[in-house]
């Protein structure tokens, strides 16, 4: 058996990182989503590292233990890909796989894009590979789903970010809750929009009880994780949010350019994304933008929290799939 997750922070780019780490081998790195930490991906640690593996998941930029800028552009998608390359050679490595799963899959894509020389490999969790961002602009968001779309809605300073922070911990059992595919409403998944009048919270009501994947231990995990921000716990996480338009336009250069390394793409049938405009005809066109693409692993009865409500098949397509890629510095 492997050793056990071990804790420690990392200066990367000037900013202080945290990050637990467990098991020798090739590294993969694994990129947590909102409003998450390195737990998301507690069931994927000793799996991975039994199989021979190096696994490192920060908090990312911003989030949980992690430090948070102070400056809302510093959230960008050029800082966050920049983290995940800086935290790569902070390791003492040359190459790595990169796992993403919702905002840490545009990054771990827009890495690979960017960055071939060092990610060997990529992988997505629910968020398909759609570089160089992921994310389409403020104002087709608005034009699809009108002024309540909660990405809209999270542009707001401050707004959010007291009204997730009030009470974290219902926070996160409502938010983990809502978006899984045991809430009957995500049988016929719809984006996230908050009516005219109502609050963030309005829309996400406390379960009556947790799924059976999801234990007070783990809510009381995600908490602790968040407590040392404070009011501002989820401002950090909330301002990748207030980055997507700049990212429309910084990227615009990259626009063009395809995944030109092995990927493996995994999403539910009941996660809230599948239902994003136009997605039904782009998940059937993954090979234009990712022509590595090596499986598309469907989850039925799935929702959004892909590896923490279907660990024993993510953590299957993970290991066959880091199985298949040429050794750390051979040609494809």
């Amino acid at each position: 058996m492997s050793s056990t997750v071990e804790h420690r922070f990392v200066e990367v780019n000037g900013v202080r990182l945290h990050i637990a780490e467990q098991g020798r081998g090739p590294l993969v790195v694994l990129l947590h989503g909102f409003p998450e930490s390195w737990y998301s991906w507690r069931h994927q640690f000793g799996p991975l590292a039994d199989a021979g593996y190096r696994v490192v998941a920060p908090d990312q930029r911003g989030y949980a233990r992690s430090e948070q800028p102070e400056d809302v552009e510093a959230y960008s998608l050029l800082h966050l890909t920049g983290d995940v390359i800086g935290l790569i050679h902070a390791l003492g490595e040359e190459r790595a796989v990169v796992v993403g799963h919702d905002w840490g899959a545009p990054v771990a894509w827009a890495s690979a894009l960017l960055r071939p020389d060092v990610v060997r490999g990529v992988a997505g969790l629910s968020v398909p590979p759609a570089p160089p961002a992921g994310l389409g602009s403020l104002e087709d968001s608005r034009e699809h789903y009108g002024d309540g779309f909660y990405q809209l809605y999270f542009q707001q300073p401050g707004v959010a970010d007291a009204e997730l922070a009030r009470d974290p911990a219902s926070s996160f059992r409502r938010t983990l809750y809502s978006g899984s595919g045991d809430n009957p409403a995500t049988a016929t998944p719809r984006p996230w929009v908050i009516p005219e009048g109502a609050s963030l919270l309005d829309t996400i009501q406390e379960p009556e009880q947790l799924p059976g994947w999801l234990t007070p231990e783990d809510i009381e995990a995600f908490t602790r994780d968040y407590a040392e921000h404070g009011d501002r716990a989820f401002t950090g996480p909330l301002n990748w949010y207030r980055n997507i338009q700049r990212n429309h336009e910084l990227t615009a250069v990259f626009r063009g350019l395809r995944i030109e390394v092995p990927a493996l793409y995994v999403y539910g049938d009941r996660d809230m994304v599948v239902s994003f405009h136009g997605m039904d005809v782009y998940l059937k066109n993954l090979t234009a933008v990712a022509p590595k693409l090596r499986d598309t692993v469907l989850l039925p009865g799935c929702g959004h929290w892909t590896q923490q409500e279907r660990p024993d098949e993510v953590n299957a397509a993970l290991i066959e799939f880091l199985g298949g890629l040429p050794e750390s510095g051979e040609a494809e």
